[in-house]
């Protein structure tokens, strides 16, 4: 099969051009032609050939991610993505790392919900060793049982310090609450239970699964012409199984509010996280969502929560809100932390200015500047080659078009009022659902207790 390549140019950035660096970010003057490519052996990548540094960056995903995980045992994934650059073929562990330390290369792997991912990085000299390294991990990774404890071992420690730390538990117990026994509400990193019993056939047999060439999507950045680019991805993706073998995993919509968890905790400060169900990415209010969002919880220090949280009441320090969404679900999701003794009060105005944007939707003049934001700060969340090869492979998890960086700020623009109001009752309208980490309230007024003294 020869090379097939269909070129769009992306107008980023409307008369700027985008900035193209991979690890630095000096500004390309170059706009970034965004070409489908597919390699002879049928490997297809979104692609931008860029000679402003002599760099590549490439990101890649498969189906599966921590969705995948057996039902009992939460972490295989992770403990996946943590051990494939751990020694491969006939490379151990040290062998392997002195070879990517040796050429400077970044090599990297990690487990979402929905995806098994990771991230390539070389200067453009070393691109043939960096993908071939890359090839080793995906198709013959050691899983050797030294490595498997030394990673398990780091992995129990990191889940231990969690059990302690507040966000960390009030995220945990959100999903919980919000998906209970379906993939999305068990924890992506593992529990102190299930990590101790994952064993070698468990990682074998979620790579045999999920590393597959059906679900591959890959985009690169940088300095290398099509041809090459090509053979390279033969060389490392085409010795992959044809077809993955997930297990299905079902559409679901979160826990209907409003609910409310309390976790103890003795700590002085507590957090709340709150959230509800939210609006998938292809639903035809997303964007009006997207937008109405921006000015309820994601503006930082413009949005109506830091207002109302923050500069009116003196609750908290920070407080934000942002859409999720996932393959087979969606959410809005929060969080803050106060003081122990203000935590209700934090919660009760959180709920109030959820309630008025529900109810009332957001002033015009909110909307021409939420969208006036969106539209820039979308562009500079571009700037290099590394984040354009992310953004450029969610677009393609996301099923959106090829052209879609040209499309955006149209959709954007497109949000009415009307459309804005409608979101707001969709996403706020039923209520939060709301998890609690820190004191009792009747131990509020009690300073917390001492840590215990060493023997």
């Amino acid at each position: 099969m020869s090379l097939l390549i269909t070129r769009r140019t992306a107008l980023i950035g409307g008369a700027a051009a985008l900035a193209l660096t991979s690890f630095a970010s000096s500004p390309s003057q170059a706009a970034a032609k965004i070409q489908r490519l597919v390699s002879p052996g049928g490997i297809e990548a979104w692609f931008v050939q860029d000679a402003t540094v002599p760099l590549i960056a490439m990101e890649y995903a498969f189906g599966g991610g921590a969705a995948q995980d057996p039902a009992a045992k939460p972490g295989v994934g992770n403990m996946v993505a943590s051990l494939l650059d751990e020694g491969s073929g006939d490379l151990d562990s040290k062998t392997f790392h002195e070879r990517l330390d040796r050429r400077a290369i970044e090599l990297s792997f990690s487990s979402s919900r929905d995806t098994f991912r990771g991230s390539l990085r070389m200067l453009k000299e070393n691109k043939d060793e960096a993908f071939d390294l890359l090839r080793m991990a995906l198709s013959a990774p050691r899983f050797e049982s030294t490595d498997i404890e030394r990673i398990r071992n780091q992995v129990l420690s990191s889940l231990r310090r969690e059990s302690t730390n507040p966000s960390s538990l009030a995220g945990r117990k959100f999903l919980e609450v919000a998906y209970g026994d379906h993939p999305y509400g068990r924890p992506a990193n593992g529990t102190l239970e299930s990590v101790p019993t994952i064993t070698v056939a468990d990682l074998r047999d979620y790579v045999a699964r999920v590393v597959a060439r059906d679900t591959l999507r890959i985009s690169v950045v940088g300095d290398v012409d099509a041809d090459a680019l090509g053979k390279l991805l033969d060389k490392t993706f085409g010795g992959l199984p044809a077809k993955g073998n997930l297990a299905p995993v079902a559409d679901v919509v979160a826990a209907r509010p409003p609910q409310r968890a309390f976790i103890p905790l003795d700590v002085p400060q507590t957090t709340v996280t709150f959230g509800g169900p939210g609006i998938l990415r292809h639903d035809p209010d997303f964007m009006a969502g997207y937008v109405v969002n921006h000015i309820l919880g994601g503006g930082g220090l413009s949005s109506r929560l830091y207002r109302e949280v923050r500069e009116k009441r003196g609750l908290a320090y920070s407080v934000y809100e942002s859409l999720m969404w996932m393959q087979h679900s969606a959410l809005f999701i929060g969080n803050t932390g106060t003081r122990a003794d203000r935590a209700g009060e934090t919660v009760d105005a959180v709920e109030q200015e959820i309630r008025r944007i529900a109810e009332e939707g957001p002033t015009q003049k909110e909307l021409d500047d939420a969208k006036s934001y969106l539209k820039g700060s979308q562009m500079l969340a571009l700037d290099t080659s590394s984040k354009l090869a992310q953004g450029l492979l969610q677009y393609q998890l996301d099923k959106l078009p090829i052209d879609y960086i040209e499309k955006r700020n149209a959709l954007v623009d497109a949000v009415t009022l009307e459309d804005a109001k409608r979101a707001s009752r969709r996403l706020w309208g039923q209520g939060l659902l709301t998890v609690i980490v820190g004191r009792a309230p009747q131990a509020a007024a009690q300073p917390a207790a001492a840590p215990p003294k060493a023997n």
